[in-house]
């Protein structure tokens, strides 16, 4: 069974620095239909001004990932990623397109996102997850996964065991990235017990069967698998969840 859920529906919220799209429910944006799906609780789709970015703030037991789109996003935290530099050790904290940065909040953690460049947007996607256990260590990953590995099939990208080098997170969550145009295809097999939900990023596709656009999604249940084909110019992540 998939519910297809339109871009239009989707929380909207300027701050002027800010532009933000709500797929769940949050801050301002309230939707008891749309408190989440499965263990995923929060997909935004941010744009943020040059110049201009999210100040030092906390998370707790949750796990955070970004997505950039476009542009650059410079994250610091509180275990020391983007104040030292990659000389000392620690992640540089600048996540670029093609990159997957994954924060274990865990038992708590402060960071900061900005955009430094001047005369260009940062586009970034900030989807949160919740743990499958509380008050973890936090921790940070960052990798990069090239359009080639995502061309015409669906690369794992984040995953509860580190499978196939995608960054780790703490829950029984498996998140894939994919890029389709044409006649490329690609399916993923569903366990039984398991639902996914598919975001369209951009472009257009065929989701078992519906045509999606971007910002549209599809809760996908009681089904064998997710059917992606008939892309156009396609960018797409898909969430295999626990039911």
């Amino acid at each position: 069974m998939l519910e297809l859920i339109k871009s239009c529906s989707r929380g909207h919220a300027d701050h002027g620095w800010l532009k933000s799209f709500h797929s769940f429910s949050f801050a301002d944006y309230y939707n008891p239909a749309r408190m989440g799906f499965g263990s995923l609780r929060v997909i935004n789709e941010d744009r943020i001004a040059p110049g201009t970015g999210f100040g030092t703030h906390g998370h707790r037991d949750m796990e955070i990932i970004s997505y950039v789109l476009k542009g650059e996003l410079a994250h610091k935290d509180s275990m020391g990623n983007g104040q030292t530099g990659a000389s000392s050790g620690k992640a540089d904290g600048v996540i670029r397109p093609g990159d997957v940065q994954r924060m274990s909040a865990g038992k708590g953690v402060m960071h900061s996102e900005f955009n430094h460049a001047q005369g260009q947007e940062t586009h970034f996607l900030q989807i949160w997850i919740q743990p499958d256990e509380l008050g973890v260590s936090p921790s940070y990953e960052q990798r990069h996964f090239s359009d080639a590995e995502k061309r015409g099939a669906l690369r794992l990208v984040a995953s509860p065991d580190g499978a196939a080098e995608s960054v780790r997170i703490h829950s029984d969550t498996r998140l894939y990235a994919g890029l389709l145009d044409g006649a490329e295809q690609t399916s993923l097999t569903l366990a039984p017990g398991r639902q996914a939900y598919v975001h369209v990023i951009r472009g257009q596709l065929s989701v078992n069967g519906k045509v999606l656009s971007g910002g549209d999604a599809a809760q996908i249940t009681q089904d064998a698998a997710v059917d992606l084909s008939q892309g156009v110019d396609a960018e797409v992540l898909v969430f295999d969840l626990a039911g």
